[in-house]
Formats: structure tokens, sequence, C-alpha cells
């Protein structure tokens, strides 16, 4: 049997309608037979409605999870009877959820998992594992298990997880319409190794521009020990080793709107057919067509994440001074600076910028390196993806 013990949670401020109404001192006023009827005091206990803190139940398991933030929040649900599903995808307050036996159910999310005091943006998202009970196709969520992974981003001060619990992100950008963004694939590779998920970079549209004028950034990502791809969803270019890539795991697809994410997918798994948009001929950039991140499951033995395209990319708790060891090919020669906190743009005895200046480092992954450390927590340029 496995061993509970209890919890002490923070909640958000303001989740409580007020005790008493502002208007106590106008209905004395009015009445004043009625103040002698009225609490002379009153005392703020911790089971209160107005306490920001609630006792709930852990399994031992999940006790590790108890010191510092927590991707998940493993709350032991009231009653018996709730089965494990996977969040398939989030829209609005609902959360449709996969059955053990392969059913879907439309969940509402328990009251107090909203109410908890996170850095989330929202509790629940695709990929999520998720302990819930239901009737038919109507159901709750009543417990959030602790992530294993979760690609994410700031969103107004707040993290915004796009998917959790996937094995590898296959970072998709285009050759031509809209026009590559290394600087994006880059945020994006980043992003997806401070969580321990594999990256894969995928070139799409390589049909639109001669294939020789790919290789140099291609070779860069390469040379790193990155999986490179250079596809078309329309000619089938590369497509059959996107399906060995993929096959066995779970994948998320990342990228601005109109790289052609879903037109992959539809590539790789014919079955699927995904709704795709065209690029807008006014500004050559990509329409808005997937909402919502959506976990497919496919017939190569894995999953799929097809998410949303971002306009902007910003990490999530950037520390400069941890930039350039996100940088493979950065972080070797960084050693060898003069000084231990060397920022690589204007110290003496720079081996970073000496290996730049002897063409041994890619000046572009360089100047990549020095904007993404100096941009920090602000909204600084080339995040902007689409818009």
């Amino acid at each position: 049997m496995t061993n509970r013990r209890k919890f002490r949670v923070e909640l958000r401020k303001n989740r409580s309608a007020r005790r008493r109404g502002g208007d106590l001192t106008r209905r004395v006023a009015g009445d004043l037979d009625a103040a002698a009827d009225l609490a002379a005091g009153e005392r703020l206990s911790g089971k209160g409605d107005l306490t920001r803190k609630r006792t709930v139940m852990v399994t031992e398991a999940d006790a590790a999870f108890d010191d510092g933030p927590r991707d998940g929040l493993a709350v032991e649900p009231a009653a018996d009877g709730s089965v494990r599903g996977r969040v398939l995808h989030v829209q609005g307050l609902e959360s449709v959820v996969q059955h053990p036996d392969g059913s879907t159910v439309r969940c509402m999310t328990r009251r107090l998992l909203k109410t908890l005091s996170t850095d989330q943006r929202h509790p629940v998202a695709a990929g999520d594992w998720v302990r819930f009970r239901g009737t038919g196709r109507d159901g709750a969520i009543l417990a959030i298990e602790p992530r294993r992974n979760s690609l994410c981003r700031a969103s107004r001060g707040r993290r915004h997880v796009i998917v959790a619990n996937v094995d590898q992100a296959l970072i998709v950008g285009s050759a031509a319409l809209p026009h590559l963004k290394p600087g994006l694939i880059d945020r994006l590779i980043v992003a997806a190794e401070a969580s321990g998920i594999r990256p894969i970079i995928c070139i799409n549209k390589a049909d639109l521009v001669p294939t020789a004028s790919l290789v140099p950034l291609a070779g860069v990502y390469a040379r790193m020990g990155y999986a490179v791809v250079l596809c078309s969803a329309a000619t089938g270019l590369g497509i059959e080793r996107l399906r060995r890539e993929l096959a066995g795991r779970v994948t998320a697809l990342v990228g601005q709107s109109g790289v052609g994410k879903s037109s992959i997918l539809n590539a790789v798994a014919p079955e699927l057919g995904l709704r795709v948009g065209e690029v807008s001929r006014d500004n050559d950039k990509g329409r808005h067509t997937t909402t919502t991140a959506r976990l497919i499951p496919h017939g190569h033995g894995g999953a799929f994440v097809d998410t949303p395209g971002v306009r902007q990319f910003q990490l999530w708790q950037l520390v400069p001074a941890e930039v350039p060891a996100a940088f493979r090919d950065l972080r070797p020669i960084a050693n060898h600076c003069r000084f231990p906190d060397c920022t690589h743009t204007h110290e003496a005895d720079c081996a970073v910028k000496h290996a730049v200046a002897d063409g041994l480092l890619d000046t572009r992954r360089w100047e990549s390196c020095c904007h993404l450390a100096a941009s920090g927590a602000d909204d600084g340029d080339g995040m902007e993806a689409d818009g």
C-alpha cells in the first residue's frame, strides 16, 4: 500500500469571497439596533475561508518534490475511483484526457489545482499524466503527476508550459516563406537542452532554395552532434528519415507559424489529415492554423505534439552567466578564457573571441550567444518569430 503524508501548499491571493461585505459601516448607521447582532470580532484561523494555505496528501514517491518548485503536484483525490490518463490537449477551461481504454474524456480541472500559488500560467499542459474521475464523456482532473520534463517559455512574467513529458523536440524552420531564423532555432535548442529534451533540427521547404545554400547552417549544427534533416513536405524530400527519427518516441514540433509543422506530420503519417494553412502573400509570414498543443498518437509506435506557431520565444528564468554553457560549440572553448566569468564580449585574452577571429568558431553562433546573454529577462530584439 502506498504511504501518504501531509503536504502544506500555498494558494493564490483573493481566491475566496470576502467574509463580510464592505458596507458594514453604512448598515450599522442605518440600523443601530442591528449592531448588537453583529460579531464584535473575528479570528482568521488556518481552516477559514480566507486562508491562503491548505493541507493536501501526497504519496511517499512524490516526497522528493517537496523542496523547491514543483513541475507537477500529485494531490491525492478526495475519494477512490480515479484512473490515470494523459492530457491530449487543453482548450480553455477544459482538457481532453485519454482514458486507459483508448477513449477520450473532457475534463474540468479541480479548483484546488487552479488556485495553487505557482509560477505557471496554467496548471495543465498537453502531455501531462493526470488522475481523473468521470462518467461517460465528462470528468474532472483530480491530480497532476510530477513532470519528467517540460518545454516552456516566459509569458508576461509567468511560465507557459508548451508541452510536457516528451522525448525529443523537432525544431522546424523553413528555407523560405517565411525565411529561416537561426536565432530562434538557437533559443529553442537552449530551452530543449535545459529541460533534458533531445533537439532535432528540421529545415522544411528545402525545395524552394538551392540545397547548397543550406549546407553552411546545417553543417554548423551537425558538427555539434545535432541531428539535422533537410526536408520538403511537398516533394517528400527527407520524409523517410524523419519517420526513422520520430518512430517510437514522443516528439514535440515547435517553430514559427508557416514553417509547415502540420504539413510535415501529414507527410509522415498521412492518416492524420491535419488542417494546414498558407503563408500570407502580404508579408510572407505564417498564419496561425494550429491553435493549441495537441498530442496525437500515430502508427509508428510513438506520438506527435503539434504546437501552435510562436510569435516570440523568451526563455524562462534565463541566467546570463549560464548562457555560454548552453552552447555546445562555445562550452569547451570558454574553459580557456582568462577570466572564469568572461562574457566573451570585451574581456582581454578571451579564448572565444580568438576562436572566432581564427575561424574555429562560427561568428553567427557567437553573436547569438552574446545577444541571448545581453537580453536577459527583457523582451529583446530577435525573439519575435513572425510578428
